[in-house]
């Protein structure tokens, strides 16, 4: 095969095992021969890397002088099919824009088209911490150039909030008390300055026609004959019945309620004291005067999730076209790689799934997934939760992979974190969740403000709530800890999910949501439940500015 583009290059040495910086891969299609150049690198590198190094390269080329010589270039190796859109400023999901769906989008004539900013509806001090629950947190400082004439700069990725190697539930009652008494505390906490609340057992206690506030999970939503809401509260001291009347300007909110996600009422009781007539509802949410952080200099991260290599559907060409524009001039600026779950297409996932396997073992299947992350530049910095279709359990939160697949993927040294897990890259926060919640919330709320061709505003839902999957039940299976790991404590800057096989993005209350898609055409299975999914898309996210670009390459 000859080997003109640096692109070529990257899967050949990853047809051999290795991967490799750009400028490796750079120097190498710059010699005069650059097959030759490529087996004498690999020839002359240490019996234990994985990885070629720059200079790796250039002991070779300097041992072998036929095939060294022509100063490097990476102007052919450019990505023709490439599509840029930018983020629209949505705003929150009781009032949403009418932003086109992503999947039937006219491509931006310029691929360096940038959104701009969400405006800022209130000014709120710079965040100064990274968000996520209590800290598990990892830090790395590698060296990146931007060019060979600038100073080196420290890349830096913090984790927090992953249970891998933490998870301590038994499935025992008691932990399933544990997990709802500890997102109780953690979401009250964050609606207790705002409503002087009383826990059931005082209101049960208190004077017909008193004022009263509460905050409690939401136990129960019912209508009454008269058309009226009985949404009935629960907290660590008992339940208590709340009436939302059908004329107040609230009642459309009872539509976007959960069970088991907590909120905050304001009212009366009646004489009896036997129900509160509510007046407000409150939910945690996302400050309006919360500003996000963003990094000192210009660096780029690529989101994708739902790679599901394995798969017959699996957009090989796709993924070869991302991978070749990573090595251009023109992704220089990306230096990291975030990939939201479902790397490989699992066995044994829903019905009929044998039928449609390229590969029907799981191991292999992340040998061959190994094999295409190989092709990415080599000194991208990659994080990767697992999703539901990976060799993980399946309840939430979900430990990173085990050792044996972690030696499988270990070529790109990718940094490997539970379901969900914050990311903190240069100062910038990034939840990622997989996003199975998002099937419960899109089937449960209204269609214009939660749906699948609009995945992102779903995500805001979760967002308003506070929790990546409030809903317990139905789709969503909870691992029962001593701490619930899926409320999101402190609001992230950027939030990551996938799952839907949707492309969607947005901004809500200055946090960019953004469902990345994914790399598998339709199956026969997607065709029956009516899917028709959003493939080979990389929204590329500038953490100077948190504008959005997404490029296509299907």
């Amino acid at each position: 095969m000859p080997l003109e583009t640096p692109a070529r290059i990257a899967r050949e040495l990853a047809r051999r095992g290795y991967n490799a910086e750009r400028e490796a891969v750079t120097l190498l299609a710059g010699a005069t021969d650059p097959a030759a150049a490529l087996d004498t690198a690999v020839e002359t590198a240490p019996d234990d890397a994985l990885r070629l190094t720059a200079e790796h390269v250039r002991s070779a080329l300097s041992t072998d002088a036929p095939a060294a010589a022509s100063p490097p270039t990476d102007t052919d190796a450019t990505d023709t099919t490439a599509s840029a859109d930018t983020v629209p400023d949505d705003t929150a999901p009781d009032a949403p824009p009418e932003d086109p769906s992503v999947s039937t989008a006219t491509p931006s004539p310029s691929s360096g088209t940038q959104a701009a900013d969400a405006p800022v509806e209130t000014k709120g001090s710079r965040k100064g911490e990274m968000a996520g629950t209590e800290s598990a947190s990892t830090t790395s400082a590698d060296t990146a150039t931007a060019d060979s004439d600038t100073a080196a700069v420290k890349r830096s990725i913090d984790i927090a909030g992953d249970i891998t190697g933490r998870s301590t539930g038994t499935g025992e009652y008691g932990d399933f008390v544990s997990v709802f008494r500890d997102r109780y505390e953690k979401l009250s906490g964050k609606l207790r300055g705002r409503v002087n609340h009383r826990p059931a057992s005082a209101v049960a206690d208190m004077p017909g026609g008193s004022d009263v506030a509460m905050i409690g999970l939401v136990n129960d939503v019912r209508s009454s004959a008269n058309g009226h809401w009985i949404v009935e509260l629960e907290d660590t001291t008992g339940t208590f019945p709340c009436l939302i009347t059908k004329d107040r300007d609230i009642a459309d909110l009872v539509d976007e309620l959960l069970l088991d996600e907590c909120v905050a009422v304001e009212g009366t009781l009646s004489d009896d004291a036997g129900i509160v007539f509510v007046d407000a509802l409150h939910f945690p949410d996302v400050p309006r005067t919360y500003k996000p952080s963003t990094a000192d200099r210009h660096v780029q991260a690529a989101l994708i999730s739902d790679v599901h290599v394995g798969s017959q559907e699996f957009m090989a060409d796709a993924w070869h076209r991302f991978a070749d524009w990573l090595h251009t001039e023109e992704a220089a600026a990306v230096e990291y790689l975030l990939v939201a779950g479902d790397m490989v297409e699992g066995v044994g996932v829903y019905p009929d799934q044998d039928e449609e396997l390229d590969i029907v073992d799981i191991y292999d299947q992340y040998d061959r997934f190994s094999e295409h992350l190989k092709e990415v530049p080599g000194d991208l910095d990659i994080v990767m939760i697992p999703g539901n279709h990976d060799a993980v359990r399946l309840a939430e939160p979900q430990p990173g992979f085990d050792e044996e697949l972690r030696e499988i993927m270990s070529a790109h040294d990718p940094r490997i974190v539970g379901n969900p897990s914050t990311v903190t890259i240069e100062g910038v926060s990034v939840l990622m969740y997989h996003g199975v919640s998002l099937d419960e919330v899109i089937a449960e709320l209204p269609e214009e403000t939660a749906s699948y061709d609009h995945p992102h505003r779903a995500m805001y839902h979760l967002l308003k709530k506070r929790h990546v999957a409030p809903k317990y039940g139905g789709h969503m299976r909870l691992a029962p800890e001593e701490r619930d790991y899926l409320v999101i404590e402190n609001v992230p800057d950027v939030f990551h999910t996938g799952h839907v096989h949707k492309l969607g993005y947005g901004k809500y209350h200055n946090v960019l949501a953004v469902n990345s898609g994914c790399w598998q055409a339709q199956t026969a299975f997607q065709k029956s439940v009516n899917i028709d999914p959003d493939a080979g898309f990389a929204p590329i996210v500038d953490l100077d500015t948190l504008n959005l670009t997404v490029r296509k390459f299907a």
